[in-house]
């Protein structure tokens, strides 16, 4: 199975888990969409996941916060999750209004886990 395809199916069981989430993003650290299942604005999406995990992570960096997890960044039509799914991958999740935080949280961090140990077998593509 191709990297795409298992991505894609981690963010299909992400989705059947947390019901409330529209659609995931994971994206290279240089921004480039590695899979998608938005029907709108995959490749900027991925372009600002990157940007957002560059800030983050030089964050917790300077702050002496530890390594980077996750950013949650909450709108008035719902949530931006972007988690680092290892070294090169990040993984953005976008969630309706009164999503259980909690939840997406825990799952959200599962989900980059799997990413992470997928991407570790499987190269990416260039």
């Amino acid at each position: 199975m191709e990297l795409r395809d298992e991505v894609r199916r981690e963010m299909a069981l992400l989705r059947e888990r947390i019901p409330d989430v529209d659609g995931c993003v994971a994206c290279s650290v240089d921004g480039l969409t590695i899979a998608s299942d938005l029907t709108d604005g995959a490749e900027q999406t991925g372009a600002l996941s990157s940007a957002l995990l560059a800030l983050s992570r030089r964050m917790t960096g300077m702050a002496g916060k530890g390594a980077f997890e996750e950013t949650l960044i909450s709108g008035t039509n719902g949530y931006a999750a972007c988690y680092a799914a290892g070294p090169k991958i990040v993984l953005t999740v976008l969630a309706r209004p009164g999503t259980n935080l909690g939840l997406l949280r825990l799952e959200g961090r599962k989900t980059a886990a799997n990413v992470a140990a997928i991407t570790s077998r499987i190269s990416i593509p260039q």
